[in-house]
């Protein structure tokens, strides 16, 4: 007697639409915009179609803005160049998460425009 494992995963666009979105506390609360959507990640993955994809995505979206940031900070010393990273940060930090939630209301896979790869 053989028995199969069938884990089924449920189809939860409005989650995956609403973890994209709250990478934006960051601008509402100051805080918030790792790690809401990171412990969202952590508990749905193996329960939400697509949300492993989107969660790394997520992960490595934000560690890659952080680390832009602090590239950012000392090259204002440098005639100012930081400042105009800065707000490039900050523009693509405020667009992005929602062109994703838009993508993954509709069922595609996300933007990976900016992202380094730390989490595969």
């Amino acid at each position: 007697m053989e028995v199969i494992n069938q884990s089924t995963l449920r189809e939860d666009r409005q989650l995956l639409v609403i973890t994209h979105l709250t990478q934006l506390l960051s601008y509402v609360i100051g805080f918030g915009g790792l790690i809401t959507p990171l412990i969202i990640w952590l508990t749905s993955k193996d329960r939400v179609e697509g949300m492993d994809e989107h969660g790394k995505t997520i992960v490595n979206f934000q560690l890659s803005l952080i680390l832009y940031i602090i590239i950012s900070i000392p090259a204002i010393l440098l005639l100012g160049l930081g400042i105009l990273g800065i707000i490039g940060v900050a523009v693509l930090g405020f667009v992005m998460p929602i062109v994703n939630a838009v993508k993954a209301g509709n069922g595609e896979e996300p933007s990976n425009f900016m992202t380094i790869r730390f989490i595969s």
